[in-house]
């Protein structure tokens, strides 16, 4: 299979592990009323290079080392921590894919980010790319010690079935705008595929290019269906979704494109790298979309290393 197919556990993973699943939940944190001259040992002790600014358990701001060591050469010690805090603070939601955190460290070179919770925007815990290594060679040691245990007779079960033609169908319904659900639908198959004895190779590219089908849905439409069809020689997705259509597929497909409105980017979506990705991960890709109606798209995985191809039409 061609070098560009070659989807790593890591990059599995990614996709799969939420935010919350590997944060420091045990957050130290100064109040807004707090003195600025407060800081010294707390920077000092804890060994940290800034601070979340914390009022009745909502994050207001954060004051970092930087802050300090200017209001320490301008004689501002005795100024509230209010007064020369950040307030404009990039955080990432406990809910969201661990992917989207990757993407804000390479894009904005922070080293930690504060993390809310999407609902009540209550401070939950803090990120660093330590926490994110540490979190999946975790997971990495654990999926390995279930994959064993899980491997049981579906891995031989096309082998068992007699019958000229045999494929298994799975549908799953993504509703739209529902970002606490959103990763669910990529997340099961991914399981089930695994439980099949699908290759772990062939069982990542799917589970990446399901989840951006079906980030797509949520973020883009009213609601769609994905359905699975899982034969002895490929895999095929179909995503089909009620929403507003794409304009222009050719545009669209380009990196980092997006028509997502600033409050889906400010929860952490619409990178405009979701079709990208599928077309990355497939080895055939059909896209069709009608403006006010909905877009069909089709992406096929094959078991035997056949070349790939793919289309995409707009009406």
């Amino acid at each position: 299979m061609a070098g560009e197919k070659d989807i790593t556990k890591v990059q599995e993973l990614v996709y799969e592990i939420k935010v919350e699943q590997v944060m420091c939940r045990d957050v130290i944190v100064v109040s807004p009323h707090n003195l600025m001259s407060e800081l010294r040992e707390l920077l000092r002790d804890k060994r940290i290079s800034g601070v979340p600014v914390v009022e009745d358990g909502r994050l207001v701001g954060l004051v970092s080392i930087e802050d300090f060591i200017t209001c320490l050469s301008e004689g501002k010690m005795k100024r509230r921590v209010e007064e020369c805090m950040s307030r404009n603070v990039k955080c990432l939601y406990g809910n969201e894919a661990l992917v989207s955190a990757v993407e804000q460290f390479d894009r904005l070179g922070y080293g930690r980010f504060p993390v809310v919770d999407r609902e009540s925007g209550r401070l939950v815990g803090v990120v660093t790319k330590g926490d994110i290594v540490r979190g999946l060679l975790k997971r990495m040691e654990v999926d390995y010690h279930a994959e064993e245990i899980h491997r049981y007779r579906a891995s031989h079960i096309f082998e068992d079935i007699i019958a000229d033609k045999t494929t298994l169908i799975f549908q799953y319904r993504v509703v739209g705008k529902d970002f606490e659900r959103a990763g669910e639908t990529s997340s099961g198959l991914r399981k089930t595929l695994r439980r099949m004895g699908i290759p772990p190779t062939i069982v990542r590219r799917v589970a990446i290019a399901t989840y951006e089908a079906e980030m797509n849905i949520v973020v883009f439409t009213e609601g769609g269906e994905i359905t699975a069809r899982v034969t002895p020689v490929e895999i095929r997705v179909e995503a089909v979704d009620r929403g507003p259509g794409i304009p222009d597929i050719e545009k669209a497909m380009q990196p980092g494109y997006s028509t997502a409105p600033d409050w889906v980017r400010d929860l952490g979506f619409g990178a405009g790298m979701g079709l990208n990705n599928i077309q990355k991960c497939a080895d055939t890709m059909h896209l069709e979309s009608t403006v006010g109606e909905g877009t069909r798209l089709e992406i096929g995985l094959h078991l035997n290393g056949r070349e790939k191809h793919g289309t995409a039409h707009h009406r």
